[in-house]
């Protein structure tokens, strides 16, 4: 029974001004019962004042323990409904890596071809990998300053790699498409002899000697490492300790986050393609600024051992490219079972880049387009009547409706709070840049007062809300829906379905738009080949910022 009412009123504890030196009392207890919702007796209350000040020194006892951002609790999210099942049969892949590319005349529009594009002229030797390595750190160094998008040049490590990768080559040894080709990882994956900054003042001298498995997938596939990317302080916003990392298209405008340097280095032609992360909408939100495509994996489709957690239920690691087909190439590289990450899972990649959209059952959230006018919704409407154009017959699908998702919010604040913990007490959180009321700083300190209860209840509200999205998308291979509005990006990064955000033009300020692809649960192979198809019949993705060309 003592711990039963310990586990009921944890967060009451929280709440209070009581420390070591001062016990709760029964004043303490009454303002702590309004947020539970509950209002106790006198006699209940004096019933529980000896259980609450012991317990307070069990909460003393655990925070004498040091944490690590690295150590997660042994509680595990996973996204699959009841009695899910999915293909296990991998097929191999065809790239299509095409044969005829040539060197440009301009050697600047290198910065802009895709890693297709890329992959045959480093194969076929007609440029190798050290001179590409150096063109993009050459144009990290011009441009990083511009862009604020830059924490590291890796350049040290970059030119190692390359140099590998032209002597293996050299030998016959050819890895695949992205052998010999740079990238940038967002500065959140550690990355040994390299500070791993999070984007936040406190741990921008943190040296973390370990290298993220995402960055070694990357290693082993031939990919060159060239910078770590800004990040907006320890995954929201753009906003970091030296800066505030700039829109390619408006210098004027933040690039959006979190995943923000990975996003504007990508669209500048700073590097090939980035790694970002999401886990409300820092993968979604900054493509879309950027004009650039990003994929959002299934949760559990990629390792997130190295990389810093902000929620251990809803983190996802994901490629930002210049198209669908670059995006397909990376995921594939970096996805698959981990032991150090026991969310991940190792379901086939079945990807076809020549599928036929008449075969796919779409639908489309009408509601949703259908709302009074918002950025972007005549690009939407273009976009929905080319995919008609396509072949494409669309179905009306709506959001379930019966949970209000915004509530649910509370899941990762209560994470980030409990992984946060040491910074909210040491009172560091006073050095991160951002301090508005919708900052890190202040959720965190809010997220002190979400009693365990609600976490926990706020979980099953999510299971009930897994079962019915999957219900939803089950019978379609493909939502189409506006990227923002209804609540469908927080549903689907709690539901921990994969999404794929393209551009679709500009707004009347010249700012680029997007338009998003929801797919079911470990199908990121049909909403990369439909996106592709898009692509294929627009020109987006081929759009570029002048500045950078």
């Amino acid at each position: 029974m003592r711990r039963l009412i310990m586990l009921f009123c944890s967060l009451s504890i929280l709440l209070t001004s009581c420390n070591k030196s001062k016990e709760i009392n029964k004043n303490n207890l009454k303002y702590a019962e309004k947020l539970a919702g509950l209002e106790y007796s006198n006699m209940e209350r004096d019933s529980l004042l000896n259980g609450l000040n012991t317990a307070l020194e069990d909460y003393e006892n655990n925070r004498k323990i040091q944490l690590e951002n690295s150590i997660s609790p042994k509680i595990f999210f996973d996204p699959r409904p009841i009695n899910y099942k999915n293909n296990e049969k991998q097929v191999e892949i065809n790239w299509n890596i095409p044969t005829y590319i040539e060197l440009p005349e301009n050697r600047n529009d290198l910065a802009y071809y895709s890693i297709s594009k890329l992959a045959s002229l480093v194969q076929q030797k007609k440029i190798s990998s050290v001179e590409l390595t150096k063109f993009f750190i050459s144009r990290l160094k011009k441009y990083g300053d511009t862009l604020e998008c830059v924490v590291t040049i890796t350049e040290e490590l970059g030119l190692k790699q390359a140099q590998k990768a032209d002597e293996e080559i050299a030998k016959g040894i050819y890895r695949g498409p992205l052998h010999g080709i740079p990238y940038g990882v967002k500065d959140l994956f550690a990355v040994a002899g390299y500070k791993t900054t999070w984007g936040a003042a406190p741990f921008k001298d943190q040296d973390i000697e370990y290298t993220a498995e995402v960055v070694k997938k990357l290693e082993e596939a031939g990919g060159i490492l060239v910078a770590k990317l800004t990040l907006g302080a320890l995954a929201m916003g753009d906003v970091w300790y030296d800066g505030v990392t700039k829109n390619p298209w408006d210098l004027n405008q933040g690039s959006s986050g979190s995943s923000a340097g990975s996003a504007s280095a990508t669209a500048a032609g700073l590097v090939p393609f980035a790694i970002g992360t999401e886990t409300w909408g820092s993968i979604v939100s900054p493509s879309t600024r950027c004009g650039v495509t990003g994929l959002r994996p299934t949760f559990g489709r990629v390792t997130r051992d190295g990389a810093m957690a902000l929620s251990w239920t809803m983190d996802k690691i994901g490629p930002i490219g210049r198209s669908a087909n670059d995006c397909a190439l990376v995921f594939d590289a970096i996805r698959g079972k981990d032991e150090k990450d026991q969310t991940t899972t190792d379901y086939p990649f079945n990807y076809y880049q020549n599928i036929n959209l008449n075969d796919l059952k779409v639908g489309y959230l009408k509601d949703l387009f259908n709302r009074e006018d918002y950025r972007g919704k005549q690009n939407d409407s273009i976009s929905i009547e080319i995919l008609k154009s396509l072949g494409v017959n669309f179905e009306e699908v709506s959001l379930p409706t019966d949970i209000e998702v915004y509530s649910l919010a509370i899941i990762l604040e209560a994470e980030a709070g409990a992984v946060f913990d040491e910074l909210t007490r040491s009172n560091k959180d006073d050095e991160l840049v951002a301090q508005h009321e919708h900052a890190w700083p202040n959720i965190f300190r809010k997220s002190r007062f979400i009693p365990a209860v609600e976490y926990i209840q706020a979980n099953r509200i999510r299971s009930i809300l897994i079962e019915d999205f999957n219900k939803l998308i089950k019978d379609y291979d493909v939502i189409v829906c506006p990227t923002y509005g209804g609540g469908q990006l927080l549903m689907t990064n709690l539901t921990g379905h994969p999404c794929v955000v393209v551009p679709n033009g500009f707004d009347d300020k010249n700012h680029p738009t997007s338009i998003s692809f929801i797919g079911n649960l470990y199908d990121e192979a049909t909403i990369l080949a439909f996106a592709k198809k898009y692509q294929e019949n627009t020109d987006f993705e081929e759009l570029h910022p002048d500045l950078f060309k």
